[in-house]
């Protein structure tokens, strides 16, 4: 008897040094709740899981592979990967339809999820044939010439919609499932879900990259493809509660896209912070296309090395996102912590600089992942504040317009930066190239210079909102600084007539 009451003593005091393990050192662990447990969020999860797949393969593993292996001149890569932000400008239209969206099984959000996934899933299906077709490696047989251009473009159009409607509508389903006060550890969960997902996906492409054939791409993009369209089917299955079937009765109209816009406007400095948005995010984003062609050409590392470093700038939007989440938890300010982020981009792109004529791949792995860390801070920070001032029952607008300000941003980054590299390129030859940089190094140190320009207008912009936020503080005006927690004391603005209704969700 003494054997068995000493074995459930050490049974249950191991229990409970395992759970104060978590909320103590475990991310965003003490987010669950009776109603909505910890393994139901992870499984929720996944859906940013399949978008950070999506992003390694377009951002960081094809573009190396079309410009190194496949020969794609970097202005068309770059046109060709920002491709998918045309559809960014709609995130804010999708969030407010998946706001008032009425289905007669009773979901919202779902439909929307599952729409995207078959998106993402038809463009990575044609994706590898069609980049194949237009670098020249597979003849489409009585083809004319431009239908690889035309093919490979619907791809990635396909792909990007698929991605920024399962983003918008997952993000927004996971802030209705949960409470008020959890919001802001829901979205920090969220986002390092994505960077587990983007680590992840960049060791398994780089393994699979490392012998390049046309063949092994096309096994990868495909597998890809089957990948996501998993994740976001068991991340859905059974989260949405579904709402009773309507009455007799004529619902109350619900309120239109102007009518939520204007509500969301109202906000202090609403349009102000979004422009901070996009500059930042331009900062940061006009390098995501670069770095892994910068180290194959400039600093000689194989397919397999480059794609890793798609997993260093996730690790460190990892080790952001934790610092972030944890530091604006206990009352950080939101545009300080955003202003750090841009501050420690700065140090990243001159060690990124210096690592070509020095020669020393070191300092440019160690760049990229201060460019990750400074990147979630300031992505972390901005998304904090706009969500601080959301007019209530608008989760899915005011996370729509976030994230259709920041990809559209980072798209034209990504399409400037591609077109500047080969701009100078072609300016300074082969020759001794920018301040006796080599030929092919020049056009990528401008638009890393150029990122630095862009990084100080950043830091200039956010002083007056951080002096703004410390009088506020000092006045004693109370100021939640919590994501989604500021949806309860933003004006109430127009209200899905669901919510206005006597029937909650």
């Amino acid at each position: 008897m003494s054997f068995d009451a000493d074995v459930n003593r050490l049974g249950y005091r191991a229990t409970t040094a395992w759970i104060s393990l978590g909320p103590r050192f475990l991310p965003f662990a003490d987010v669950a709740t009776p109603d909505l447990p910890l393994s139901r969020l992870l499984r929720l999860s996944l859906f940013q899981v399949s978008v950070g797949i999506s992003l390694v393969l377009l951002v960081g593993t094809l573009n190396r592979v079309m410009i190194v292996e496949l020969g794609v001149p970097a202005s068309l890569v770059g046109i060709m990967i920002a491709l998918p932000v045309m559809f960014a400008p709609f995130r804010a239209l999708i969030g407010h339809r998946s706001d008032t969206h009425r289905c007669e099984l009773g979901w919202r959000r779902v439909p929307f999820i599952w729409n995207g996934s078959l998106l993402q899933f038809g463009g990575f299906a044609i994706m590898p044939f069609a980049l194949l077709v237009l670098a020249g490696k597979l003849q489409a047989a009585d083809a004319p010439a431009w239908i690889g251009l035309a093919s490979a473009g619907l791809a990635f159009l396909l792909v990007g919609a698929g991605v920024h409607t399962v983003q918008t509508a997952g993000l927004a389903l996971a802030t209705d499932l949960t409470p008020p006060e959890s919001h802001p550890k829901v979205v920090g969960l969220m986002y390092v879900m994505l960077l587990v997902g983007m680590i992840a996906s960049a060791l398994v492409f780089g393994v699979a990259l490392a012998d390049f054939s046309p063949g092994r791409l096309v096994q990868v993009i495909q597998g890809a493809a089957v990948a996501t369209l998993l994740l976001n089917v068991v991340a859905m299955w059974k989260q949405e509660t579904r709402r009773p079937p309507r009455g007799a009765a004529p619902p109350a109209p619900d309120p239109t896209f102007r009518e939520s816009w204007a509500s969301f406007c109202e906000g202090e400095h609403a349009v102000r912070r979004l422009v901070i948005v996009g500059i930042g995010t331009m900062a940061f984003g006009m390098s995501d296309i670069l770095l892994e062609p910068f180290g194959g050409q400039v600093l000689h590392l194989s397919v397999s090395e480059t794609t890793k470093l798609t997993a260093l700038l996730a690790l460190g939007g990892l080790l952001g996102f934790g610092f972030a989440s944890h530091t604006l938890g206990r009352g950080g300010d939101a545009y300080r912590m955003a202003q750090t982020g841009a501050l420690i981009g700065l140090p990243a792109f001159v060690l990124v600089i210096v690592a070509a004529p020095l020669g020393v791949p070191g300092l440019f792995l160690l760049g990229n992942v201060l460019i990750g860390f400074g990147g979630a801070l300031f992505g972390h920070g901005t998304l904090t504040a706009t969500m601080n001032r959301a007019p209530k029952y608008q989760a899915g607008l005011a996370l729509g317009a976030w994230g259709a300000v920041q990809a559209t941003a980072a798209g034209v980054g990504m399409a400037l930066s591609g077109t500047i590299r080969d701009l100078v390129n072609a300016l300074f030859g082969a020759g001794d190239g920018l301040k006796g940089l080599g030929g092919a190094a020049s056009g990528y140190v401008t638009v890393y210079a150029l990122e630095i320009v862009l990084l100080l207008v950043t830091v200039t912009a956010t002083a007056p909102l951080i002096r703004r936020a410390g009088a506020r503080r000092r006045l004693g005006k109370p100021h939640a600084e919590h994501g989604l927690a500021g949806l309860e004391v933003g004006s109430a603005g127009p209200q899905p007539a669901e919510s206005r209704g006597a029937s909650a969700p």
